[in-house]
């Protein structure tokens, strides 16, 4: 897998969910090549370094949510018998230090680099839309005049049109 590919498998794994971008455990487990369980039970060891900003489980209603959108593995028989824990981007950087292997860093940088690209696009997209409210309102007044003078051309022809009957008229055969 290439990097743009590799970069954009990321991209695509991470969520906003309680307001903050996520990750889930699950999707952490595959790109570090662990188990789920694993992964759940070195944090789990390591709970003090994981407050609620950096971890949480999912509820039901997410996990419901997550499950139409995307298609995560169902409980019971076969699936999981827990709702999965995200992970946010502080929450991430964290992980590399409990898994401790030469490749949950070089994972870990990568999902970084993701973490840092979804701020920058989300801040351009708010430079973008400030950018555009301030052409709005700019041309609104420009084009203030232009509505006017279109209302008093419709306004002449509508007195006119009162005072004139254009078309053809029928006659009737007597």
């Amino acid at each position: 897998m290439n990097n743009l590919m590799i970069h954009e498998h990321i991209d695509s794994l991470i969520y906003l969910i309680r307001g903050q971008k996520v990750m889930l455990d699950e999707d952490l487990a595959q790109l570090y090549g662990v188990e789920t369980r694993i992964l759940t039970r070195a944090v789990k060891r390591n709970l003090e370094r994981f407050p609620e900003d950096f971890m949480f489980q999912l509820s039901d209603q997410e996990v419901e949510a997550l499950r139409s959108q995307n298609g995560i593995s169902n409980t019971g028989r076969g699936g999981r018998r827990y709702n999965p824990y995200v992970f946010s981007e502080q929450g991430v950087a964290m992980l590399s230090s409990v898994l401790r292997s030469k490749n949950a860093v070089r994972v870990n940088i990568e999902i970084m680099r993701a973490f840092v690209r979804l701020r920058l696009l989300l801040a351009s997209n708010d430079e973008i839309e400030r950018k555009l409210s301030d052409l709005e309102e700019k041309y609104d007044s420009q084009f203030k005049v232009v509505f006017e003078a279109i209302r008093e051309i419709l306004e002449q022809k509508e007195q006119t049109s009162s005072k004139q009957k254009i078309g053809f008229g029928r006659r009737e055969k007597t």
